[in-house]
Protein backbone atom coordinates (compact mmCIF):
# COMPACT_ATOMS: atom_id res chain seq x y z
CA UNK A 1 0.00 0.00 0.00
CA UNK A 2 2.79 2.40 0.92
CA UNK A 3 4.51 1.87 -2.42
CA UNK A 4 1.26 2.47 -4.27
CA UNK A 5 0.75 5.80 -2.51
CA UNK A 6 4.34 6.79 -3.29
CA UNK A 7 3.86 5.90 -6.94
CA UNK A 8 0.68 7.99 -7.11
CA UNK A 9 2.39 10.98 -5.50
CA UNK A 10 5.37 10.64 -7.85
CA UNK A 11 3.05 10.48 -10.87
CA UNK A 12 1.23 13.61 -9.71
CA UNK A 13 4.50 15.47 -9.33
CA UNK A 14 5.50 14.52 -12.86
CA UNK A 15 2.33 16.22 -14.03
CA UNK A 16 3.53 19.40 -12.34
CA UNK A 17 6.87 19.13 -14.10
CA UNK A 18 5.14 19.96 -17.37
CA UNK A 19 4.05 23.35 -16.05
CA UNK A 20 6.23 25.91 -17.76
CA UNK A 21 5.86 29.53 -16.77
CA UNK A 22 7.90 32.70 -16.89
CA UNK A 23 6.27 33.94 -13.68
CA UNK A 24 8.70 33.75 -10.73
CA UNK A 25 5.96 32.86 -8.24
CA UNK A 26 4.60 30.05 -10.39
CA UNK A 27 8.06 28.58 -10.85
CA UNK A 28 8.76 28.75 -7.11
CA UNK A 29 5.45 27.03 -6.35
CA UNK A 30 6.00 24.21 -8.84
CA UNK A 31 9.64 23.83 -7.77
CA UNK A 32 8.59 23.60 -4.14
CA UNK A 33 5.96 20.98 -4.90
CA UNK A 34 8.39 18.89 -6.94
CA UNK A 35 11.09 19.22 -4.28
CA UNK A 36 8.72 18.20 -1.49
CA UNK A 37 7.50 15.19 -3.43
CA UNK A 38 11.00 14.11 -4.36
CA UNK A 39 12.27 14.48 -0.80
CA UNK A 40 9.35 12.52 0.63
CA UNK A 41 9.61 9.72 -1.93
CA UNK A 42 13.35 9.30 -1.49
CA UNK A 43 13.16 9.36 2.31
CA UNK A 44 10.28 6.93 2.39
CA UNK A 45 11.94 4.57 -0.08
CA UNK A 46 15.10 4.68 2.04
CA UNK A 47 13.08 3.55 5.06
CA UNK A 48 13.11 6.81 7.01
CA UNK A 49 10.75 7.35 9.91
CA UNK A 50 7.72 9.59 9.56
CA UNK A 51 9.64 12.50 11.10
CA UNK A 52 12.54 11.89 8.73
CA UNK A 53 10.20 11.85 5.75
CA UNK A 54 8.62 15.13 6.84
CA UNK A 55 12.05 16.73 7.30
CA UNK A 56 13.14 15.52 3.86
CA UNK A 57 9.95 16.84 2.27
CA UNK A 58 10.36 20.22 3.96
CA UNK A 59 13.99 20.48 2.91
CA UNK A 60 13.11 19.44 -0.65
CA UNK A 61 10.30 22.00 -0.80
CA UNK A 62 12.59 24.82 0.31
CA UNK A 63 15.34 23.83 -2.13
CA UNK A 64 12.87 23.38 -5.00
CA UNK A 65 11.27 26.77 -4.39
CA UNK A 66 14.65 28.50 -4.32
CA UNK A 67 15.83 26.81 -7.50
CA UNK A 68 12.52 27.37 -9.28
CA UNK A 69 12.53 31.05 -8.44
CA UNK A 70 16.20 31.54 -9.28
CA UNK A 71 15.87 29.95 -12.72
CA UNK A 72 13.06 32.22 -13.92
CA UNK A 73 13.93 33.41 -17.42
CA UNK A 74 14.60 37.10 -17.82
CA UNK A 75 13.63 38.28 -21.29
CA UNK A 76 15.27 41.40 -22.68
CA UNK A 77 15.40 43.05 -26.07
CA UNK A 78 18.55 43.88 -28.04
CA UNK A 79 19.01 47.02 -25.91
CA UNK A 80 18.81 45.15 -22.60
CA UNK A 81 15.37 46.48 -21.70
CA UNK A 82 12.95 44.01 -20.05
CA UNK A 83 10.20 42.69 -22.33
CA UNK A 84 7.47 40.08 -21.82
CA UNK A 85 8.76 36.58 -22.48
CA UNK A 86 7.15 34.70 -25.38
CA UNK A 87 4.77 31.91 -24.42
Amino acid sequence: MKRMVLAAVAAASLGLAGCNSTNEGDRALVGGALGATTGAVIASAAGASTAGTIIAATTGAAAGAIVGSATTPRCVDQFGDPVPCPR
